[in-house]
């Protein structure tokens, strides 16, 4: 963090305290509130931190009125446009683009690590035939901490095997460890997501194959199945690898702040991702592109559409149309533009003419898009609608838009998980309250109350 060069003064009755502000390379001023307690006994009020910094960070940059996110400095269109999601992990790993050989070297990383111990197997096989993957995946990647403990315990005997196993002459570091963790959670997590599909529809597992890439691994384990060839159509995985990149990391969010509130305590990387995967499940989160198809299942036909746009901007009713605007984004979502053509590459080649509700969401973008109402208003499709819309095309089920959610966002949690754990500032999170309820009271034996 760099110096203060300003500051601002607090008034409290006949006390004053100066607070330093810090300015950040881009985004708002902070003010810093760390030593208010201790000098004025005072604590701050934010319901939901949405006006609180909770750590400083060099990972992702958000500018909701401008409709911009960066990764590590890097335009979101132009990483989804020129890019692919291994390229994005590692940028967002370690800071800057890899070279051709870095590249290499990490996809071949990433690759020989999505076999899961064979025992996990069992792990699936303790849920109910009809669990919803979601809960599978919290499960599952919590367990992983039973399977992997050289990435858990970092002693100096655990050390020392982990280096032979490496072939490596000297003892492998805290952050060595930390690495071995983030390739294995980037690896692991499709086939821990495509393993509880498969179990929720009673299919078998389908292993990874390394002749493929990321994305089109993942649509493989999911759709293939024994009994015949499965030949993954380039279109479906590019159109993948984009939901994965523009899911890949969204700044101080809900699941990201609680995997980085749970790792202040000194929780193992498989326990804080599954922490994530939690807390990303909520509707209000990780649930929104699965809410967006539920709307339009509940429009149902074209002709349906009208009536439900008269009932989105009646303000007395409670209808509102998911899958258009943005908490952070103020103007358009970024992620929405990229995410359109996707859509469209997807439904020019898997037709939308037998399936009405793909139907329904054609026409409801085109318009909400050409209505005043919505323009003022800046409800424009966001990054939920589209990846809803290409997800039911590709033949997923919405209880599996959350789970793709969690495995796109994985090497966004691991990288803030990385940030933090190696600040010298990184303390346990402990948020304090407003206390509204009854002040010391006498207990009352229970004969005579």
């Amino acid at each position: 963090m760099t110096d203060a060069k300003k500051s601002a003064t607090l008034t409290i009755g006949d006390d004053s305290y100066e607070l330093s502000i810090f300015s950040p390379t881009a985004g708002p001023d902070v003010l810093d509130i760390r030593k208010l307690y201790g000098q004025a006994g005072v604590f701050t009020y934010d319901p939901g931190f949405t006006s609180t910094a909770s750590c400083d960070s060099t990972i992702t940059f958000i500018d909701g009125g401008k409709g911009e996110l960066l990764h590590r400095g890097y335009p979101i269109d132009q990483l989804a446009g020129k890019s692919h999601y291994l390229e994005v992990c590692y940028l967002l790993l370690y800071g800057e683009l890899p070279s051709a050989a870095q590249l290499e070297d990490f996809e071949s990383t990433i690759t020989r690590h999505t076999m899961l111990h064979e025992q996990m197997v069992n792990f699936f096989r303790g849920f109910r035939r009809d669990a919803h993957p979601m809960a599978i995946m919290v499960g599952v990647v919590g367990a992983m901490s039973a399977f992997y403990h050289d990435s858990t315990d970092i002693s100096d005997e655990r050390q020392r095997e982990m280096s032979a196993f490496y072939h490596d002459s000297t003892d492998i570091s805290d952050e060595r460890q930390r690495e071995i963790a983030s390739h294995r959670l980037i690896a692991k997590m499709p086939t821990i997501a495509a393993w509880a599909y498969k179990y929720s529809i009673g299919q078998p597992f389908v292993y990874p194959r390394n002749d493929l890439d990321y994305a089109a691994n993942f649509l493989h384990m999911c759709f293939a199945v024994p009994a015949e060839e499965y030949h993954v159509d380039p279109i479906l995985s590019r159109a993948m690898d984009r939901i994965f990149i523009l899911h890949a990391d969204h700044e101080q969010n809900a699941s990201t702040s609680t995997v980085r509130l749970a790792s202040s305590s000194g929780a193992n990387p498989f326990a804080c991702i599954a922490a994530g995967i939690a807390c990303l499940w909520g509707p209000a989160h990780g649930g929104a592109n699965q809410a967006c198809l539920e709307m339009l299942k509940e429009i149902g036909t074209v002709d349906r559409i009208p009536e439900y746009i008269a009932r989105a901007k009646d303000k007395d009713d409670p209808f509102r149309l998911m899958g258009f605007g943005h908490r952070v984004y103020k103007n358009f979502d970024p992620r929405a533009t990229v995410m359109k053509q996707s859509a469209d590459e997807v439904l020019d080649l898997m037709g939308i003419e037998n399936n009405p509700l793909l139907q329904v969401a054609k026409e409801l973008e085109k318009i909400a898009l050409d209505d005043p109402y919505f323009a003022e208003k800046k409800l424009f499709p966001n990054v939920d609608f589209y990846s809803g819309i290409i997800l039911e095309a590709m033949g997923f089920p919405t209880s599996m838009f959350t789970p793709i959610f969690a495995l796109s966002r994985t090497v966004g949690w691991i990288s803030q998980w990385k940030e933090m754990i190696a600040d010298p500032q990184n303390k346990i999170g402990r948020p304090r309250q407003l206390y509204l309820g009854e002040t010391a009271r006498n207990y009352v034996d229970i004969e005579n109350r």
